[in-house]
């Protein structure tokens, strides 16, 4: 599937639920008074333009409309913040970065626990035919990490191997794969908002030292006819659009 297959899809279904949500969560009538008021005293405004202090009381009671209308929208800005975080972080899987191309180098990363110190800790990484490990381990202990510097080599999702303390644990690694691919690159400790921020990968065992795993990939844009843009923007671009062109099929009045 094309990137933007998937984001007008992934759209479009988002402005369906922000709808829905704004529909059954809003005072609709209380939202459809409010927006009148406001067309009413615009018009005031250009009616009596000529006289200072009606234009002065038309101006305060649009921004007291406004006040209001913000109240009425508050409710159902709340309530679909939620679904709409989680949709931004599975999204960001698929649109924020971009695979390894044979032959790239990058930095992975490992986080240690605050009261490891990476001096002492013996880790080790074991290179493989499809990963090629090209520095020994940096150890700094002022981030409390250490940094390998990794070249990429076979195409494919491979499983980069770590050991410590006797315990083996490992970390994915993408390398050239289709344009609309999941890649994830951190990998925590199972802590709950970790996880939840987090969830391209089963997180790391509990009684590991480590804090988390990161490999660093190229970030990735849309691109559209040679303008690359954030597929936030895009996303964002597209529900709104998408909305207010269903909005009167659904009878919402936003």
């Amino acid at each position: 599937m094309s990137p933007w297959v998937g984001m007008i899809l992934i759209s479009f279904l988002t402005a369906l639920m922000m709808l829905l949500i704004y529909r059954f969560t809003s005072n609709q009538e209380g939202i459809r008074k409010v927006k009148n008021k406001i067309k009413a005293h615009l018009l005031e405004l250009r009616l009596f333009k000529d006289s200072l202090a009606l234009s002065l009381k038309a101006q305060g009671n649009i921004l007291l409309s406004n006040l209001r209308y913000i109240r009425y929208s508050g409710k159902p800005l709340l309530v679909m913040i939620i679904p709409l975080i989680l949709i931004l972080i599975q999204l960001n899987l698929w649109y924020g970065y971009q695979s390894l191309k044979p032959g790239e180098e990058t930095i992975i990363k490992v986080k240690l626990k605050e009261e490891q110190n990476p001096l002492d800790l013996d880790l080790t990484i074991q290179p493989s035919q499809a990963l090629a490990v090209e520095t020994p381990p940096l150890r700094i202990e002022e981030e409390n990490e250490i940094n390998w510097r990794l070249r990429a080599r076979e195409k494919g999702i491979h499983h980069l191997s770590f050991k410590i303390n006797g315990q083996s644990f490992t970390k994915k690694v993408a390398v050239a794969q289709k344009p609309l691919t999941k890649i994830s690159p951190l990998k925590v400790r199972p802590n709950f908002f970790s996880a939840l921020s987090n969830p391209g990968e089963p997180p790391l065992s509990g009684d590991l030292p480590v804090e988390s795993i990161e490999v660093k990939y190229p970030a990735k844009n849309m691109n559209l006819f040679g303008w690359h843009i954030h597929w936030l923007i895009v996303y964002f671009a597209l529900s709104i659009i998408f909305g207010f062109a269903f909005k009167g099929i659904f009878k919402v009045e936003i």
